[in-house]
């Protein structure tokens, strides 16, 4: 059973990882909601929101996508460590 749930995770994080491409980043726009990138990028690994602003980070600190939105729609996005 451990090594079914272990086989598991390792599978999501992979898979979570994949949609980190340059290719998919490409895809973002400026003006696409959330629900929009997420299609793309998949769930959003971390978000803040404040006052009709929110930034989200798909990724962890070595490789990831971040973007900004504002009123639900994406307006600053970067990229670090993605190829």
């Amino acid at each position: 059973m451990k090594k079914v749930l272990l086989a598991l995770t390792v599978l999501v994080a992979a898979t979570a990882c994949s949609k980190l491409t340059q290719d998919n980043y490409n895809k973002v726009k400026a003006g696409m909601n959330y629900e929009e990138v997420s299609a793309i990028l998949g769930k959003a690994d971390h978000c803040e929101e404040a006052i009709g602003t929110k930034n989200c980070r798909w990724g962890d600190d070595k490789k990831n996508i971040k973007i900004a939105f504002i009123a639900d729609r994406a307006t600053v996005f970067s990229n670090e460590g993605i190829q």
